[in-house]
């Protein structure tokens, strides 16, 4: 393929790029939030859709707002990859949102740009876009967008892609009180694009190609796990045949070394925890939320 050529093919994912340096630079909290309809009315919790604006797109999401005044901490659930195409408001990741909030947590599940009913066009490899949708959620929050929610009290949970873009986050946003990551991507971007070019059978992941070594360097939370000020906990599968367990292990190993706060657990599981290894993770990510969040 001609270089232009191949250039053109991947400008909408180049367009979306953004390094650590230009997130930490941007300012966040493009108003425009607004609760669109009551989803459910359960016996804990109340679910309503909602969106706000990123980029100058509306954005959407859901949250469960339990029963009460209040003020409840927050934990803001990060899906994974989904195609876009297929995407719902209520994906797989909502079963943990639920569970969250029947904890007491006022639990936020955005579903980024691109995804449906979201205005805008899907991330190809790279999701800093998705970061900045969340990092814009996140000032939405602390502006008072849910009068129930202690804006002081905020965590991420991260799975797949989501933990991947939790890392992002976590190092523009030292404000955050926690991290869960959950069979999560790598911090370097380099190995993400390598393995979504596998996944995608070349349809995406084309930056890893047209990006220079050094953009991708400044792209990678890896490279600046020194400055991070946010504690993780890390749990990640040992038969995950979709994200390595071996991109978890050497981040723990890397934030042990740096001294930062971390945990990190191994389960004979794969990519999506079922059963008991599902009970097991549930309940040490709980221990872990309540102690960030208390």
């Amino acid at each position: 393929m001609r270089l232009g050529l191949f250039l053109f093919l991947f400008a909408p994912a180049l367009a979306q790029v953004l390094t650590l340096p230009e997130l930490r630079a941007r300012t966040y909290g493009e108003g425009g939030f607004r609760v669109e309809r009551v989803l459910e009315e359960g016996a804990r919790f109340t679910r309503v859709q909602f969106s706000h604006l990123s980029d100058g797109l509306r954005v959407h999401g859901f949250a469960n707002l339990p029963k009460g005044q209040g003020p409840f901490p927050v934990v803001v659930v990060l899906h994974g990859y989904v195609e876009p195409s297929r995407y719902r408001l209520l994906a797989y990741t909502t079963r943990y949102a639920d569970w969250l909030a029947q904890e007491g947590f006022l639990v936020l599940h955005p579903n980024y740009r691109g995804h449906p009913p979201s205005e805008g066009a899907p991330a190809q490899g790279l999701r800093h876009a998705y970061a900045v949708d969340v990092l814009n959620l996140l000032a939405e929050v602390r502006r008072g967008a849910f009068p129930q929610a202690d804006a002081s009290r905020i965590a991420l949970f991260g799975h797949s892609m989501g933990g991947g873009i939790a890392q992002v986050v976590s190092l523009v946003d030292p404000k955050l009180k926690g991290v869960v990551l959950y069979g999560s991507m790598s911090g370097d971007e380099r190995r993400n694009l390598e393995r979504i070019l596998q996944w995608s059978g070349g349809r995406r992941g084309g930056e890893l190609y047209t990006l220079s070594p050094e953009v991708l360097r400044q792209a990678s939370p890896w490279t600046y796990l020194a400055e991070l000020s946010v504690p993780y906990s890390v749990h990640h599968g040992l038969q995950d045949a979709q994200v390595p367990p071996e991109w978890s292990w050497a981040l723990c190993q890397r934030l042990k070394a740096l001294g930062k706060p971390v945990e990190c657990f191994s389960y004979p599981g794969g990519h999506l925890f079922q059963g008991e290894v599902d009970r097991r993770f549930r309940e040490r990510a709980l221990a872990f939320l309540r102690r960030v969040l208390h």
